[in-house]
């Protein structure tokens, strides 16, 4: 397995194909995933001549089941060490759900010359937790719900949430894939309990603001309208304005996973975002 070690002792597995001497395109999986599921984009861009590579975030899939270091300042940091690793120049990081908030808090970080473009599928920021000065984020409740579930029942947790919201097959007249709602629990058995316990708050409580501000590189922000676990009125069209150099692009009926349902369509848009 190709993997990296953290300064904390962390093995970070990560998936590099393609030609090493080709722009690279870096995907940033959602909790509780792994590098898994951009399979289709990876052989998509893989196809087109990039060099692609994905990681498992710590806690996760095939790397260290960490009980410490699950949040989004050290998953960044995992990442800057990967990039320094594999001496990643000009690539484009594309990240989904909680994989966003670590695209962005990573680009905000990064060095000059890594980074040369963003992408932002359903993700996380600016907060996803309803407060004051964020009234049309999710109660707490709702992040509460999730813990609980899944200290309750992880496995029983991990089929309840593809098979329904995560992928709209809880929609009437959705298509819904079993290979894809098995896949989904796959991946997310495959990952540490703690790990996954303490990501919701990662995912829910991190306030990226100032993250998205710092960011110049031009970033693509893509969310589905009918995304039923980030709410993109409060991330995707919020974000799009914190950013110095957005485009925001809007998928009328999509899920939260459109990625997977909807790759013939996705795929080709994030190709000539990246091409332009």
């Amino acid at each position: 397995m190709d993997t990296i070690t953290t300064q904390d002792g962390t093995s970070i597995y990560f998936k590099d194909w393609g030609p090493k001497d080709a722009q690279p395109i870096v995907f940033h999986h959602g909790w509780p995933l792994s590098a898994d599921d951009w399979d289709t984009q990876m052989l998509f861009f893989l196809q087109h001549g990039y060099r692609v590579i994905a990681h498992d975030r710590r806690g996760h899939g095939r790397s260290t089941q960490t009980d410490t270091g699950n949040e989004m300042d050290t998953y960044a940091a995992d990442v800057i060490a990967l990039a320094d690793a594999l001496d990643l120049k000009n690539a484009v990081h594309i990240g989904h759900s909680t994989g966003g908030g670590e695209v962005a808090r990573y680009v905000a970080r990064s060095k000059p010359g890594r980074v040369a473009k963003a992408v932002l599928i359903g993700a996380v920021p600016p907060i996803m937790v309803k407060s004051e000065s964020n009234p049309g984020g999710l109660p707490i409740e709702v992040f509460d719900g999730f813990r609980a579930a899944l200290a309750a029942n992880r496995a029983q947790f991990y089929i309840d949430v593809p098979a329904g919201p995560f992928y709209g097959f809880n929609r009437p007249g959705a298509k819904v894939s079993d290979g894809v709602i098995r896949n989904w629990w796959r991946q997310g058995m495959m990952g540490g309990t703690k790990a996954h316990y303490d990501c919701i708050k990662a995912f829910s409580e991190t306030d990226f603001t100032e993250d998205l501000k710092a960011i110049t590189v031009p970033t693509l922000v893509m969310h589905g309208t009918d995304d039923q676990i980030v709410p993109y009125q409060d991330a995707g069209v919020l974000s799009a304005k914190l950013l110095k150099n957005s485009t925001l692009k809007l998928y009328e009926g999509f899920p939260h996973g459109m990625c997977t349902t909807h790759a013939d369509i996705i795929n080709p848009d994030l190709l000539a975002f990246i091409r332009s």
